[in-house]
């Protein structure tokens, strides 16, 4: 690795505003200006600093760059056209060498960034995430949450979790955490949604004579129709794939008003990907957890003591969406024989994991727990 106290050079020249480019244009680091190490984001500063000498440079952001909604139809028009011209915007493998010590580095499919295995040294991919054959990164939600407050937070999870066994909450989780930012849609949508439906009302009539009379419960059903407008904000669908999505969606909500405009800046000593789920795709995605909330908004409607839904039809008009990297901690672990996973949200703190059960304390419990029913029952059938 290059001495702290040596500046970099580079072959092809810099880039003003922007980094040190090598490998013609496929990388890129950010050289510190006063010893010539590799900068990295400073989470909490919102800046970048040298870990050697402790030098820093401020985000480089336009004063008139926004985090803005694009238009959906517009986009795939565009990315069909460019199909059409053989230039859509699949992610093979390309090789990229480290301007610090001359070694190779592979990036895979989505990877965009990563550290060089012989001196540790950030690399990534140039222009990645904002190439013209594939969608542009509209926005960044900077890491806020440190590696430190993280673990922090893991033990206090660990410790928390019923029913798991004493040595795991004892011993802890050891592992390492990654940081990573992961590739993000959300969908804004103005729907129009008709639906057909009955509406139960219970009663209750009596039946029977003496000592087989009874009250028994019966519906009254009564047809409904209607019809509603409801609008859709920010419908989040994570954009990369293999990653747990009943997790990442416990880590919501995010903290999209912190979002700053793409700036490969904020990228720098940290994992990143772009997506591997299409934008139509990721509608689709959508449509499923926007079509769940107008049928829960449609019993709302029909009202009564049950529903029936027998159709529902909805439009989705004003379709826009933004291309966003969120921050996340993520972490493996492994207890007795098993790999579980544990996920921070970066921005907010909030943790999510998979986690071993101890069957003897859920056995204990279900059994201590039958006991005092029983118990129970019995005093108060006396």
């Amino acid at each position: 690795m290059t001495a702290p106290n040596q500046p970099k050079t580079s072959k092809i020249g810099t880039t003003q505003g922007a980094g040190q480019r090598i490998d013609e244009g496929k990388g890129r680091v950010f050289p510190c200006g006063q010893c010539g190490a590799d900068l990295k984001f400073e989470i909490g500063q919102q800046s970048l600093q040298c870990p050697f000498c402790g030098w820093k440079k401020l985000l480089e952001i336009a004063a008139t760059a926004t985090v803005a909604e694009q238009d959906f139809q517009t986009m795939l028009a565009r990315l069909t056209e460019l199909r059409h011209k053989g230039q859509g915007g699949e992610l093979g493998t390309s090789q990229i060498r480290c301007d610090s010590c001359g070694a190779t580095v592979v990036f895979a499919g989505t990877l965009t960034s990563s550290e060089c295995a012989c001196c540790g040294s950030p690399l990534q991919r140039e222009k990645v995430h904002d190439a013209t054959d594939r969608v542009p990164v509209d926005g960044v939600l900077p890491f806020m949450v440190d590696m430190p407050t993280a673990k922090t937070n893991l033990r206090r999870w660990v410790s928390s979790r019923w029913f798991a066994p004493n040595d795991f909450r004892q011993r802890g989780v050891d592992g390492r955490f990654s940081g990573i930012y992961l590739p993000y849609w959300t969908f804004d949508s103005m729907t129009f949604n008709r639906y057909e439906g009955q509406r139960g009302e219970h009663y209750t009539v009596t039946e029977g004579t003496g000592q087989n009379r009874r009250e028994v419960r019966k519906t009254r059903w009564y047809p409904v129709t209607g019809a509603f407008q409801r609008f859709f904000d920010d419908v989040l669908v994570c954009a990369a794939t293999g990653m747990p999505n009943d997790l990442l969606h416990s880590l919501e909500p995010w903290q999209f008003e912190k979002c700053l405009p793409f700036n490969q800046q904020v990228l720098a000593g940290f994992l990143a990907q772009t997506y591997a789920v299409p934008l139509d795709q990721g509608f689709q995605q959508a449509k499923g957890r926007i079509d769940s909330a107008v049928a829960g908004e449609v019993r709302q409607r029909i009202g009564g003591d049950e529903q029936r839904i027998h159709s529902i039809g909805t439009r989705y008009d004003a379709i826009s969406y933004k291309h966003l990297l969120l921050p996340v901690w993520l972490l493996a672990y492994r207890f007795g024989q098993k790999t579980y996973r544990v996920v921070v949200n970066a921005s907010t703190g909030e943790i999510q994991g998979e986690r071993p059960y101890s069957w003897i304390k859920i056995t204990l419990f279900v059994t201590t727990l039958a006991a005092a029913v029983a118990g129970f029952v019995l005093l108060m059938n006396r």
